[in-house]
């Protein structure tokens, strides 16, 4: 724990520091433009590590799925099975108004099953070996509907984009509230002393968690929104019955953390860890799914 938070303490200076060189390079031309160089110093940091970070993420939130699974698309598909999960997909693209989308399969023993990707019209679905072999036809097909309904919502770039925002916000504010305090309390006259890293490492800590809260909060919303997708492209009996099947396996959800809040299923809990899952507790996605929601 104390060399993470090393590393993170060391890390935020040689940015910092870098960050105040080229600073000190182009300052005439900020200055001329009206621009506070201590500002554009918070702001540059913000952009590159908060919405930056997320935008190179989403790019390769495909190339990362499949190499963090192993999962492979079926390309030509080579059993009935494949043939099947070919058509299924194709056809509920088509009812989506979406382009079809890369389906694979990947080896786990748990059923689940996850959709990724930058677009709507070049998305991945994938589902588990578990998936295919404790379902029947039409659970796996409510299954990729809920899957399809994330791909035509636009989940994953609306999910990756908000939480751009928030680390962008979470960054500035803490630098911002970091030389307040720096100044108010430690009598720093640039707002840049001891203080100042110390309260950001503090503030980014408490507001990261707090941002975390309101993205976690969107992805449990948008399962309610794919299941009821689901529901609607292979009928809202089958879509419950999946997630019957589901809410029978316990444990954690077997995928990796990077693709885990793209899943059908995955960690749930109670009191304030609930703030913090991506998915609803599956008792509550039946109810509203039997309640017409």
């Amino acid at each position: 724990m104390l060399k993470r938070v090393g590393l993170f303490i060391l890390t935020n200076l040689a940015v910092l520091l870098v960050l105040n060189f080229v600073l000190l390079l182009i300052e005439p031309w900020l200055t001329e433009q009206g621009i506070s160089v201590e500002n554009a110093a918070i702001w540059i940091i913000a952009l590159v590590f908060g919405m930056g970070g997320a935008l190179v993420s989403l790019a390769l939130s495909k190339t990362m799925a499949l190499r963090s699974t192993g999962a492979t698309i079926i390309k030509t598909p080579r059993t009935e099975r494949e043939r099947w999960l070919l058509e299924v997909v194709q056809r509920q693209a088509k009812e989506m108004g979406v382009g079809t989308p890369d389906m694979a399969i990947y080896q786990a023993p748990e059923p689940n099953a996850f959709a990724t990707g930058a677009s709507r019209n070049r998305a991945l679905v994938a589902v588990s070996t578990g998936l295919l072999e404790q379902m029947s036809p039409n659970e796996v097909e409510a299954v990729i509907g809920h899957e399809m309904a994330h791909v035509a919502n636009g989940d994953m770039i609306t999910l990756t984009l908000l939480q751009g925002v928030l680390n962008t916000f979470v960054l500035v504010l803490s630098r911002v509230l970091g030389q307040i305090i720096d100044r108010a309390v430690f009598k720093s006259s640039r707002g840049y002393g001891p203080g100042y890293f110390i309260s950001v490492l503090v503030l980014q800590v408490v507001l990261g968690v707090l941002a975390s809260m309101i993205v976690m909060a969107f992805s449990r919303w948008r399962e309610y929104r794919a299941d009821s997708g689901g529901a609607r492209l292979a009928g809202r009996a089958n879509m419950i019955s999946a997630l019957q099947t589901l809410g029978r396996v316990s444990g954690r959800a077997n995928l990796p953390e990077s693709v885990e809040a793209f899943g059908i299923r995955g960690r749930v809990g109670g009191g304030f860890k609930a703030l913090l899952m991506s998915h609803p507790p599956i008792e509550k996605r039946i109810r509203a799914l039997e309640m017409g929601s």
